[in-house]
Formats: structure tokens, C-alpha cells, sequence
């Protein structure tokens, strides 16, 4: 089966979301990379909740920004500190928006991905977890900055 460019895209924005409840799920359980990526691989691509279907991930992009988000922990929060305001250290941060800018971190430092990408891409998952709130403006003032350092070439 050959996807559309726009079904891939889809693909991609789901593998986001995924990586960041995976994250989010690791830091709280205290599960394994592995354990954890097996089971989004196993069980929350494509699945049904209430009848409604998941779309399914693509598991490349999700393993490299898991991963990436675990290997390189150290470097993408004091990322992330310093695109945060100095009374905020990223140990205050909202978990769930921890788990946003490590993925989003890792998927500035370690990947081709453009940078204007990465960071529309993770404004969507942060207007997905926060519907109402004025957290998806932090995300992208944040991500803009945290792009800036990792990739001032592509400004």
C-alpha cells in the first residue's frame, strides 16, 4: 500500500502526540523506553477509544524522538531552560509540557526535520492537550527560542 504525502503528514503528527504521551506515561511510571515503545507500537497506533479510530504512527519518528528524548535528556532540558524564564526551571514545568519539549528537543537536535516544522507541528500537540489555555503561545515562544540555539542556521 502506497500513502498520500498528506496521509505521511498525518502519520507524523500522530507519531508527536504519541511521543509526548510517551514521555509523559515513562516520567510517571517509571516504565522503560523499551516497555513503553512496544506498547504504543502494539497497542495505540490505529486504536478504537469510544469508537472513535487513532491514527496510526509512524514508528521511525516516534522511536527517534523517544529515544533521542531519553539518550539526550540532559542537554534538551538545559535546552529548555534557557528558553525559559529563570524562576520557571523546566523541573516546574507542567509534565506534560516536560514531555513536549523533550520531544520537540530532540526531534530540533536530531533530525532534518525545518525548524518552522517542529515547531508548528508541536503548537498543534500543545493546542491538543490544552484546548482552552494560553500554554500552545508558551510552546511556540518557547520551541522558537530552543530552535533558534539548535538551528541558528535555519533562521
Amino acid at each position: 500500500m502506497t500513502l498520500s504525502g498528506n496521509q505521511k503528514r498525518k502519520m507524523k503528527s500522530a507519531s508527536r502526540l504519541y511521543a509526548v504521551q510517551a514521555l509523559y506515561q515513562m516520567e510517571q511510571s517509571g516504565q522503560t523506553v523499551e516497555a513503553v515503545t512496544q506498547e504504543f507500537e502494539d497497542y495505540r497506533f490505529g486504536a478504537e477509544y469510544d469508537g472513535d479510530a487513532m491514527i496510526e504512527g509512524d514508528p521511525d519518528l516516534f522511536r527517534l524522538l523517544v529515544d533521542k528524548a531519553v539518550n539526550y535528556q540532559a542537554p534538551i532540558d538545559q535546552l529548555t531552560d534557557r528558553a525559559l524564564v529563570a524562576k520557571w526551571p523546566i523541573a516546574r514545568i507542567d509534565p506534560t509540557l516536560r514531555a513536549l519539549f523533550r520531544a520537540a528537543g530532540a526531534e530540533l537536535a536530531h533530525s532534518d526535520t525545518p525548524p518552522k516544522v517542529v515547531i508548528s507541528e508541536f503548537v498543534d500537540v500543545a493546542r491538543a492537550f490544552f484546548p482552552e489555555g494560553k500554554e500552545p503561545q508558551f510552546v511556540n515562544a518557547v520551541l522558537d527560542h530552543m530552535a533558534r540555539e539548535a538551528k541558528p542556521d535555519a533562521f
